[in-house]
């Protein structure tokens, strides 16, 4: 069975951001650096070549396909800052989206073109609401 192509890896995430080309974008980029670590406790982790990670768990399909993934993340894209929210695309979490500000969602992702266009406590409460919903329902290794 084929391992998940996304792993953490040795790589210094703070390198990574530091070749975020935009210089609005490195700066947010390391600001949401800052606010997982404190909402998670946890440090960040390159998985992958573009992903930061904090926290891991280990998910297991009906078809027997098994692996680890992050619990929550974000990647500086081009087009826009892409926020791993795993647990957060149930519907109850649908008012904390109306009061977070300019977004879009899909697929258990948030996209925010800069943090500016969102209000950072919602945005917060987003990401610990998800850990912690993440860190309940999964199990971790």
């Amino acid at each position: 069975m084929a391992e998940n192509k996304t792993q953490p890896t040795n790589a210094s995430v703070d390198d990574f951001l530091s070749q975020v080309e935009s210089p609005k974008k490195r700066e947010d980029a390391f600001r949401i650096k800052q606010i997982m670590e404190e909402v998670t406790g946890e440090k960040a982790v390159m998985w992958g070549d573009s992903i930061v990670g904090f926290g891991q768990y280990h998910y297991k399909y009906e078809s027997g396909r098994e692996g680890d993934f992050l619990i929550v993340g974000f990647s500086p894209r081009k087009t826009s800052l892409s926020i791993y929210l795993l647990g957060c695309m149930e519907k109850s979490f649908d008012s904390l989206f109306a009061q977070l500000g300019k977004h879009k969602t899909g697929a258990s992702c948030l996209y925010i073109n800069k943090l500016a266009d969102v209000d950072e406590q919602i945005l917060r409460q987003l990401i610990k609401e998800s850990y912690d919903w993440m860190k309940a329902n999964y199990p971790t290794k």
